[in-house]
């Protein structure tokens, strides 16, 4: 029996391996633009790089069952760009924030916190830190000179879209509308680093990542002109991605850790990292997105991948990069530089293997 598992679990990884992004090393296209908003189909001036673009390496994976690894493969030490997963990241800052008292609720205006001009208008003054967690904020405005426009009716998962991608739409009321877009992520977290008064890079670092033993590897890079001040101090705001170059940059084994930390409810070795029951409150689903978090993506109707546990939950980036949590099957697996659209054939084969 141990053998067929072994068998199975070695085709499992071969799959994997044989599923690699297409992405070139040097993170470019033919005539040199960024993969990234070369996938978005961004032309001048919405596709201008604003943050370092680091090469990527080789495919990679780890997989953890019942806290023990499992499984590992390719180059899991290097540090590469993450994109999207930083989102998942961000949501762990935000834990800490309300944990430690400076967000007093999700449910609060972010206008209410006094940060900057940002929340001051009619369409912004009643979004709340949840609007901006759940992607439901519909913040209207220019950040590091992006416009939120750039992301109307970009479809990312299991959106819809009604007109091609940066084509302006209408604004609704805040929390009536799901919209995946990087530029009021990148508002999300500006805002956290006016509430922390620190940058991000360093409370991440000091209270999740040096705690649960992550490497010195990672960094979290910002945009060329995403310095704002706060407490008359000169501060980076990082952004929620790689979508204009910056973002997470680390490797397979420091996510592993992070996913574990998630899967433990917060906890490592006895100690209460996150806020107790925040790691519940990132996977219950939006209202108007029951396929979405708090910056984590859900396996509601098993749309994600079919033969996950329908409480399987993600940390998705462009490439792609997937954390994947499966509380069901105790299992904690993170796969970099795969193919997205084929990587449901790993899950099927791994969960077979497991379940030999």
């Amino acid at each position: 029996m141990l053998i067929a598992c072994m068998t199975d679990l070695k085709e499992a990884i071969a799959f994997a391996q044989s599923i690699e992004s297409r992405w070139a090393a040097d993170m470019k296209m033919p005539d040199g633009q960024f993969v990234m908003t070369a996938d978005s189909r961004e032309s001048f001036p919405d596709n201008e790089i604003l943050g370092p673009v680091t090469p990527r390496g080789g495919h990679s994976g780890m997989v953890y069952r019942r806290g023990k690894l499992l499984a590992e493969w390719g180059d899991t030490d290097r540090a590469d760009m993450t994109f999207s997963v930083a989102k998942s990241f961000l949501s762990l800052l935000a834990g800490l924030a309300l944990g430690d008292g400076l967000i007093k609720s999700l449910d609060d205006p972010v206008a209410r916190y006094a940060l900057d001009d940002d929340f001051k208008s009619e369409q912004n003054r009643d979004i709340t830190w949840r609007h901006l967690m759940t992607q439901t904020s519909e913040w209207s405005g220019t950040l590091f000179g992006k416009e939120d426009r750039i992301d109307h009716n970009r479809v990312v998962g299991l959106q819809v879209a009604e007109a091609p991608k940066g084509t302006r739409r209408a604004m609704k009321k805040p929390g009536t509308y799901y919209e995946y877009n990087d530029v009021r992520v990148n508002r999300l977290s500006l805002s956290l680093l006016q509430v922390f008064k620190e940058p991000l890079p360093s409370v991440l670092k000091r209270r999740i990542m040096d705690p649960i033993g992550a490497s010195n590897g990672w960094r979290w890079d910002g945009y060329r002109n995403s310095t704002v001040k706060v407490d008359g101090k000169d501060m980076v705001s990082v952004p929620g991605g790689g979508h204009w170059g910056g973002g997470i940059v680390i490797s397979a084994k420091d996510l592993a850790l992070m996913g574990l930390l998630v899967a433990q409810g917060g906890a490592w070795k006895g100690r209460q990292l996150l806020p107790e029951g925040w790691t519940a409150e990132l996977v219950k689903p939006c209202p108007v997105a029951p396929f979405y978090g708090l910056m984590w993506w859900l396996n509601t109707d098993r749309r994600q991948f079919a033969a996950a546990s329908e409480k399987s939950y993600f940390a998705f980036g462009w490439g792609s990069h997937v954390v994947w949590i499966d509380p069901d099957n105790d299992l904690v697996t993170v796969l970099r530089w795969v193919d997205r659209k084929k990587a449901g054939g790993f899950v099927e084969r791994l969960l077979g293997a497991i379940n030999t």
